[in-house]
């Protein structure tokens, strides 16, 4: 049984987290759940290094880079976070994998089975570290990691339509595109899912499975009891976008950057 630490201080995000893991890997026993440096500090000076970490990396009182710094840790640690702008520094401290918030089930699959293999083997890093880092410190590698336009029809035309122009992305039995200008066009692709792998997540927001928000596209956010929250977007939009309680957490950190 693999022994493994949460590291996250939000707690609804940290209770998806952990079911996501149990459900994709039973051979993994969530030991603990640390909401912040403090606590961290203070589990590390009374317990023994885990086989593995799940880490976010902007906690509430400062990042978790700090608890590398302080300790010794040789074990693997797969970082969460609604950002990806610490992804260099990550892999220096034990990173093996980065995933962005929310944490999809395949890549968390993909991200454990590599730890599980460190972990057998005793290895340092995957034997993709140096890919990983050399992409990660490209410039040019991220600037062209995401799309810059989409080819649409429009009266029996194709057009582009540039991804800075682009407020939402909207599924409505077909997916189509609204602009900050009000423009609707139908988009070619067969899931938001293939879309959502195309945009900076800095920029755009899976907001549910209907649809993909543009950060700049928020007029105001309403939050219910339920702790669900509704997005509006900004005129001529008119359109009004659902987050569940379980994304409320992460939309906000995206959000409060």
């Amino acid at each position: 049984m693999i022994k493994a630490l949460i590291i996250e201080d939000e707690h609804l995000i940290a209770k998806e987290l952990q079911y996501k893991i149990s459900d994709v890997a039973e051979d993994i026993e969530i030991i603990q759940v640390l909401p912040s440096l403090k606590t961290a500090f203070k589990w590390f000076m009374e317990n023994a290094e885990p086989d593995l970490i799940f880490a976010d990396i902007q906690l509430s009182d400062g990042i978790s880079f700090e608890i590398f710094k302080r300790y010794d840790l040789k074990c693997p640690v797969i970082f969460t976070t609604a950002y990806d702008e610490y992804a260099i520094q990550a892999f220096k401290v034990n990173g093996i994998d980065y995933l962005l918030k929310p944490v999809d089930s395949d890549d968390l699959t993909k991200a454990i089975d590599k730890s599980r293999s460190i972990i057998n083997s005793k290895a340092e890093y995957p034997n993709d570290f140096h890919q990983l880092i050399s992409l990660i410190s490209n410039p040019d590698a991220l600037k062209n990691k995401f799309k810059e336009q989409f080819i649409v029809s429009h009266r029996k035309q194709w057009i582009p339509v540039l991804v800075k122009d682009i407020a939402c992305f909207y599924r409505d039995s077909i997916n189509f595109i609204y602009t900050f200008s009000g423009e609707k066009y139908m988009l070619d692709f067969a899931t938001l899912e293939e879309v959502e792998e195309l945009l900076d997540p800095k920029q755009f927001y899976r907001s549910n499975r209907q649809s993909i928000i543009n950060i700049n596209a928020i007029q105001s956010v309403k939050p219910h009891e339920n702790q669900k929250l509704t997005v509006s977007l900004i005129p001529p939009l008119k359109l009004e976008v659902d987050i569940s309680r379980e994304k409320a957490p992460a939309f906000k950190k995206w959000l409060d950057r």
